[in-house]
């Protein structure tokens, strides 16, 4: 979970202008323009768990609306996610952090440690404010990484293991950057970096922390971040 910018574009405008008649003539929220604007809003990917490759997303409310026609139609109150956090969040955990509003990536530290197997573990953790939207954001992120069923256990498996592959890539990524024999190769894959970086990025808040976390070994990887994202803006 990282902080996205909820851009106004045309899609978005097409999206606020159905869920304006949505709520005018009670129907669904749940349409094409809406659909299409989150999608794009989001880059793709699950707000909670940042995969880029689940098969199946929903749109979902922030705040549970429990009826609130005005929270029901509030296009700032919609989200794009997968199936499996969506039925994980439901209403159980409020409030959470708002990632189009606040900087989760430098209010909770996201970790893997170990490697395969037993040794492999994903950390979240306060960074310095600790209050009750990001204890339940922690909450929500060790049951979406982890599970709450049997069921959502398998399904949090293929996740891990599709977060361990883009960590790998990631970290191939860096160590070809460090061992480049010349600047032609080298901004080669700083090109790689910089996508991966990017907000767009599945798992991005993870390959931040890695640079953030080993800042001797590679703290020159962080002008490949976002400006608005960098560490020294939040004193991390």
């Amino acid at each position: 979970m990282i902080k996205i910018e909820r851009k106004t574009t045309r899609h978005t405008q097409e999206a606020m202008d159905d869920l304006q008649e949505a709520c005018n003539t009670g129907h669904s929220y749940n349409t094409e323009h809406v659909n299409q604007a989150l999608r794009e809003v989001f880059h793709g990917k699950c707000y909670i768990c940042e995969n880029k490759e689940a098969t199946s997303y929903q749109i979902e409310h922030l705040i549970p609306h429990r009826g609130n026609k005005k929270l029901k139609y509030d296009w700032n109150n919609l989200f794009w996610v997968c199936a499996h956090c969506n039925n994980i969040k439901s209403d159980k955990y409020e409030p959470i952090l708002n990632c189009t509003t606040e900087p989760v990536e430098h209010l909770i530290a996201f970790r893997k440690t170990g490697y395969f197997g037993t040794d492999e573990k994903l950390e979240f953790v306060p960074v310095k404010d600790d209050n009750v939207a990001i204890r339940n954001t922690i909450l929500l992120l060790n049951d979406a990484y982890y599970g709450t069923t049997p069921q959502k256990k398998m399904e949090a498996r293929i996740i891990r293991k599709t977060l361990r592959k883009d960590l790998s890539k990631f970290k191939e990524y860096v160590r070809e950057y460090q061992e480049a024999e010349n600047e032609e190769e080298k901004e080669d894959i700083a090109m790689l970096l910089k996508r991966e970086l990017k907000d767009s990025s599945a798992f991005t808040a993870f390959k931040r922390w890695l640079i953030w976390d080993n800042e001797e070994k590679y703290g020159e990887l962080e002008k490949f971040i976002p400006e608005n994202q960098k560490k020294k803006l939040f004193d991390i």
